[in-house]
């Protein structure tokens, strides 16, 4: 894949930002009084591998006007070398508009973790691409990836046609397109027929689509094999026979990629992945890993792949930084990975923990 040279933002992407609440020390939220608040949003978390290793990105959002909680999400942005754009939108008053609440828990061992989502009167699910200068954003600054999530394009009618216009604004100008499928029944409830074509059009344009088997079969309508079993190498095999698929009618894209997670338990997993790029296929075994808090090991997954497509690396190399980042935020109570360098990373997927003095 051509990714283009001298652009501003390495990745950008189109979102709307939330914060997230965690109980300290892996308790459970409903036994819990202590807390820890964060910014979050699926896709800064995809953006936050690259952004951590020093190449700025750009988050194309709307913030509640004169909000408190914008001004946190916005200097944790600023700290996370995210830079973002959007308009301020007037609250309207107590029952107006506001930023989603993540409540979420580790779990651990035995004990599940468990997610809450609050989105009432999101301000997120209002998004318009004509807020931003996309013109100016993707011709005169330039971006080098655009990453959309299907969580984003199935918010609302308004974020679909938010994630068409912006798609189609970046493959003008030559940014290359990232689509994590992402299904979640609840968004797509009454909207099947819309939603389906809209995400047809999305990855008609994408040159990267993230997501399992599922994602590929409710997104995009398409008729994979049975699965052969429930064993991760049931499912690898099931998983490649769907891209091939996949590629046949989306043929503007060029990698394919997805992880393999098996739960141990909620502090143990199975971690693998796998990702085709130009018609090979790399795959990473699962291993065993040790969890802190798996949310956002995918997105983290996700963005170290990335990285890689921004490096030119080829697809093993890649596959392993994935691999690697995507494990890397399973390491961490943030829901997103923060690697220091490139090192790290690669020394996660070697499995060298030794003390790095």
């Amino acid at each position: 894949m051509k990714v283009r040279k001298n652009a501003r933002y390495a990745v950008a992407c189109l979102s709307s930002m939330g914060l997230r609440i965690t109980p300290a020390d892996r308790m459970a939220v409903h036994n819990s009084n202590l807390f820890r608040l964060q910014a979050t949003s699926a896709e800064t978390n995809v953006l936050n591998v690259t952004s951590s290793l020093g190449p700025e990105c750009l988050v194309l959002t709307r913030f509640v006007e004169g909000s408190p909680l914008a001004a946190f999400i916005k200097a944790q942005l600023r700290a996370r070398n995210i830079a973002y754009a959007g308009p301020e939108v007037p609250q309207g008053g107590p029952w107006g508009y506001r930023h989603q609440f993540n409540v979420a828990d580790s779990g651990f061992g035995l004990r599940a973790p468990r997610v809450w989502n609050d989105r009432a009167g999101e301000v997120g699910r209002t998004l318009d691409a004509k807020d931003y200068d996309l013109e100016d954003i993707f011709g005169r600054q330039g971006v080098a990836i655009l990453h959309l999530s299907g969580l984003v394009a199935a918010m609302s009618p308004e974020t679909t046609k938010a994630c068409l216009a912006v798609a189609k604004a970046a493959k003008k100008h030559g940014t290359l397109v990232s689509f994590d499928l992402n299904y979640r029944a609840t968004f797509w409830k009454g909207r099947e027929e819309e939603l389906a074509k809209a995400f047809h059009k999305i990855a008609s344009a994408a040159d990267i689509l993230v997501g399992n088997e599922e994602d590929f079969q409710l997104c995009l309508g398409l008729k994979g094999p049975e699965a052969g079993g429930k064993d991760l190498g049931s499912k690898l095999e099931s998983f490649k026979a769907m891209i091939e698929t996949v590629a046949k009618k989306y043929k503007n894209a060029k990698l394919f990629a997805t992880t393999l997670r098996q739960v141990v338990s909620a502090s143990r997993h199975l971690w693998g992945a796998i990702l085709r790029v130009d018609g090979k296929w790399y795959v990473e075994e699962p291993r065993e890993i040790e969890v802190m808090d798996r949310i956002g090991g995918g997105d983290g997954f996700t963005g170290g792949v990335l990285y890689g497509v921004l490096k030119g690396w080829d697809g093993e190399k890649t596959l392993r930084f994935g691999w690697a980042s995507g494990v890397l935020a399973a390491s961490s109570l943030n829901d997103y990975a923060e690697p220091a360098d490139e090192k790290q990373v690669f020394d996660v997927w070697a499995g060298n923990a030794r003390v790095q003095r």
